[in-house]
């Protein structure tokens, strides 16, 4: 399995007491959706490898995996840090404006004032999300807000914005700064 076909689900934060059992953390909207897994996929050193799991507690606070195999504190502790996997297509297919961040790679960023800004390459995560937009060779960073979405077209591969006013003369205008008032 290739990391670009899976999606982060969470990561391992430390062990959780004596018997191979350890606390996750899980990056996603709703952890109840995930209280049947069986496997994930485990990150370790850039491979992506299966782990079996024997036991799952998921709750509100906290979430717990027992994995196969892994049956003492030691061997939970050399989990710590590693980031967990699942793939793409066990993922919920989403409808009207809600989308995942990897759906919108590759469509093409149009404004409802001014058309068509660019190709989408990338979504940065953060307190304050971002477009990544390539306008031929020039890189414009879109912030990602609800409010700002008109629409998502999957059929045309299109995310119609509105977008801020004047945020694209700041990277399409760069000279165009207002004249100094004495």
């Amino acid at each position: 399995m290739r990391k670009e076909d899976c999606y982060l689900l969470g990561t391992i934060q430390r062990p959780h007491g004596l018997k191979g059992e350890v606390a996750v953390f899980l990056d996603v909207d709703d952890p109840s959706v995930y209280t049947a897994l069986e496997s994930v996929f485990v990150d370790q050193d850039g491979q992506l490898i299966p782990f079996f799991i024997e036991a799952l507690q998921i709750g509100s606070q906290k979430n717990i995996f027992k994995f196969e195999e892994i049956d003492s504190y030691e061997d939970a502790a050399e989990l710590t840090g590693y980031d967990l996997y699942l793939p793409l297509s066990t993922l919920p297919p989403l409808e009207g404006n809600a989308f995942y961040y990897h759906e919108i790679i590759g469509f093409t960023l149009v404004d409802k004032e001014s058309g068509q800004v660019g190709e989408i390459r990338q979504v940065v995560s953060g307190m304050q999300d971002l477009l990544v937009v390539d306008r031929q060779g020039i890189e414009i960073l879109v912030p990602l807000h609800d409010e700002l979405i008109d629409r998502v077209d999957r059929e045309q591969r299109q995310l119609l914005m509105q977008l801020p006013e004047g945020l694209l003369d700041v990277y399409l205008n760069p000279n165009n700064t207002p004249d100094d008032e004495d």
